[in-house]
């Protein structure tokens, strides 16, 4: 029974554990580590993904020029006429021309660059082939 009485007064009335030390701190440890493991797959996959998308769309913001063929968040497809600081004037018709923020372009129509290449290529074959069209004639 004494020894009952003096395990008890080596404890901490606080945490329930020996007053001593022994194992305070490697239980205080293991007790941040679920916290750490959730804030760092937080992190990966939420965080860090954001991040990396937010600055691929403000990579291509600052990227567009004009000619190039766009989506607005809306859906409105056009072709960009003139470029301000802050806003762009996109031709969605004949005269048809609406003035948007640069946020509210959602993607630059690949296939716009890829009909840029295609005319960056195929001019000057189509000059050669028209000029040797006239000779011939």
């Amino acid at each position: 029974m004494n020894s009952f009485v003096l395990y008890l007064g080596s404890m901490s009335p606080l945490m329930g554990m020996p007053a001593g030390g022994e194992g305070g701190a490697g239980s205080g440890l293991f007790s941040f580590l679920p916290l750490v493991a959730i804030i760092a797959i937080f992190y990966f996959l939420i965080l860090r993904p954001q991040n990396k998308k937010q600055k691929e769309t403000q990579k291509m913001l600052s990227a567009l020029k004009k000619g190039d063929r766009v989506v607005t968040i809306g859906g409105i497809h056009g072709v960009i006429q003139s470029l301000k600081e802050n806003t762009i004037i996109v031709k969605v018709d004949e005269n048809v021309k609406l003035e948007l923020n640069r946020g509210a372009i959602s993607s630059v129509s690949s296939q716009a660059k890829e009909e840029k290449e295609d005319k960056k290529i195929g001019a000057p074959e189509e000059k050669s082939g028209d000029s040797a069209s006239t000779e011939e004639k």
